[in-house]
């Protein structure tokens, strides 16, 4: 998989893929990420990207020739499964759409910023918006962070164990179940019984069970 993101502050975007899961998965080749600072594709003084906006009102808005002449030079190499837009108002991301995402060969996000972009960019280039949550962040650049850590550790090889992500909470609806380690007994709390027990296919019926009772308890609007 490859990922392009676009941003006008790619140094706050670099850390977190220089560490951890997401630094392992590019170190064997199973993805690519580079980063496109807008400011290189704009002709105007002092690199500005943004401007006023018509009919007035605050904040400033990223302009649509320097974020067309970047994705425009990117599909003159390949091409793209999906130009997406980071925004407040897109649609929020979830486990389903991360499994969908992991398939794909070559992704373009475009981080928003300020107000955030022409509304011509969304109607001509993105094929997809995502949001990270009902909340306003100061640009779209975490929360591309927070769409690849999602995407990329489900890329079969970036786990260590691949079969661990087909039991992470939202795979099917549910939360997952408690979890415990050693020790088995800390200060007079116990692990249950049944996990001790061996009895694998009995372990499989409780975390089921487990699962199934902490969703409708915690989060019964994914059981519709």
């Amino acid at each position: 998989m490859r990922i392009d993101i676009i941003t006008v502050l790619p140094e706050l975007l670099k850390s977190p893929f220089e560490a951890s899961i997401l630094k392992r998965a590019i170190e064997k080749g199973l993805v690519e990420v580079y980063f496109h600072n807008l400011r290189d594709y704009t002709n105007k003084s002092y690199n500005q990207v943004d401007d006023y906006q018509f009919g007035g009102g605050a904040g400033m808005v990223l302009m649509i020739e320097p974020i067309d002449k970047c994705i425009s030079a990117l599909k003159e190499d390949r091409d793209y499964d999906e130009v997406i837009y980071m925004t407040p108002d897109g649609e929020t991301l979830n486990q389903k759409m991360a499994n969908s995402m992991s398939l794909q060969k070559n992704i373009i996000i475009l981080c928003g910023h300020y107000k955030g972009v022409d509304q011509r960019v969304r109607d001509l280039f993105i094929t997809k918006e995502i949001s990270v949550g009902d909340y306003v962040l100061s640009g779209g650049e975490l929360g591309a962070a927070i769409v690849c850590d999602a995407v990329i550790r489900l890329i079969p090889g970036v786990l260590n164990n691949e079969t661990s992500a087909l039991t992470d909470t939202f795979q099917d609806n549910l939360l997952a179940p408690p979890v415990y380690t050693r020790p088995a007994n800390y200060k007079g709390t116990k692990v249950p019984e049944i996990l001790l027990s061996g009895n694998f296919p009995k372990i499989e019926e409780w975390r089921e069970n487990k699962a199934q009772a902490r969703t409708e308890k915690l989060r019964p609007d994914l059981l519709k």
